[in-house]
């Protein structure tokens, strides 16, 4: 490129020709509006630092842009290193007596009750074993080797000899029978 067609920084124009466009660019990438003005302030504050090295090739927006870009890519680094999440802070309360907030890492994580899970899965488990017990025997027999003990499909059509085509009627008329089944005696509660 020759010397008349490089292009020059500027930096005392930069934030009026440029801080709306990084600005924008950035809102969209991090969805956090003070996140975003910090981050097109650091932008500026590190295109200052490497102005020595603009070699004149890019626009100066273009150029802008660029550092931008790894700027928001060292924002998603940090937020998802182990040290970011550390630091990033959550609030509990924005105003008055109870203000305050939480490292990440260490908020409170819900209470969930296990033993009312367990119920749940334990009581699910003996209605879905019941439909595939009430299942006429031969599709009983082909949804249980193909979704229970994962048979290949040609093991299957092998042992009971059947083609591939039946055994996909079979299964998809099992899972339709399962699925009213499941309607009737665990959605309908």
């Amino acid at each position: 490129m020759s010397d008349e067609n490089k292009h020059s920084l500027e930096p005392n124009n930069w934030v009026k020709e440029y801080s709306d466009y990084l600005y924008n660019y950035t809102i969209t990438r991090i969805d956090n509006h003070e996140q975003a003005k910090d981050i097109v302030q650091e932008t500026f504050f590190s295109a200052l630092k490497a102005a020595k090295n603009y070699r004149g090739q890019a626009s100066e927006r273009t150029w802008l842009i660029a550092i931008l870009k790894r700027k928001i890519i060292d924002h998603y680094r940090k937020i998802n290193s182990r040290k970011g999440k550390a630091e990033i802070k959550v609030n509990f309360h924005e105003d008055g007596d109870k203000k305050g907030s939480w490292l990440e890492e260490r908020v409170p994580q819900l209470w969930d009750n296990e033993a009312e899970k367990q119920i749940e899965n334990t009581e699910l488990k003996s209605v879905l074993d019941n439909c595939i017990n009430n299942l006429p025997d031969k599709y009983r027999l082909v949804f249980n080797l193909k979704n229970v003990e994962h048979y290949e499909t040609e093991e299957i059509c092998n042992e009971l000899d059947i083609t591939a085509s039946n055994l996909w009627v079979i299964i998809h008329r099992a899972r339709h029978q399962l699925r009213k089944c499941m309607e009737d005696n665990w959605f309908a509660k």
